[in-house]
């Protein structure tokens, strides 16, 4: 086996889970990847709401909300990775910091400003706020890759923003083209 030296990253990409996919930490989800290199990868799952308003975070937080539509906020399930810790999954409109710039129209940022900005309505055009995130050791996601655990494509920032999370899954099988009710939980192992 020769090793490959040209690195593939799926950084700005959506990760889909396959039917036989049977963790339950990330089953039937979609995950967008904030970051992807030779070292491992880092990605926020954008499909699983938590039960939980932006109402009860600002409580927790002592945090007044100046917009009343933000409080009804859903926040999300980004992964078992610091599963305490908040994330905000953003448009690019509005950055802090310490924000990460993923691509020119994404931004990942973990600050309590963010939050801050969004409860009084000053924040990003658009966003999702997760609690926790996805990580990967080197070689580990490709591996799950190359195992068929998901499919890959390019992110499509309407499904990452604007589709309601009981219907990001199909949307995002749909940029692919692909009907995931017609896979089989056996398609690529023989």
């Amino acid at each position: 086996m020769t090793m490959n030296t040209f690195f593939d990253s799926f950084k700005n990409h959506f990760l889909i889970s396959m039917p036989h996919l049977n963790d339950p930490h990330f089953e039937h989800t979609v995950i967008y990847l904030c970051e992807h290199t030779k070292e491992g990868a880092m990605g926020i799952i954008i499909n699983r709401p938590a039960n939980v308003e932006f109402s009860e975070l600002a409580t927790h937080l002592d945090m007044q909300i100046d917009q009343p539509q933000i409080a009804a906020e859903p926040i999300y399930n980004g992964g078992p990775v610091e599963a305490e810790r908040g994330f905000i999954l953003h448009t690019s409109d509005k950055v802090w910091d310490n924000s990460l710039r993923v691509t020119d129209e994404v931004s990942l940022s973990a600050s309590l400003e963010a939050l801050q900005d969004i409860a009084q309505g000053t924040g990003p055009e658009a966003f999702r706020i997760t609690l926790g995130c996805a990580g990967w050791d080197a070689g580990q996601l490709e591996a799950e890759i190359t195992s068929n655990d998901w499919l890959v494509c390019e992110a499509d920032l309407d499904v990452l923003f604007h589709t309601p999370s009981d219907m990001q899954f199909t949307a995002a099988t749909q940029v692919l083209g692909i009907d995931m009710a017609r896979l089989s939980p056996d398609i690529g192992h023989g």
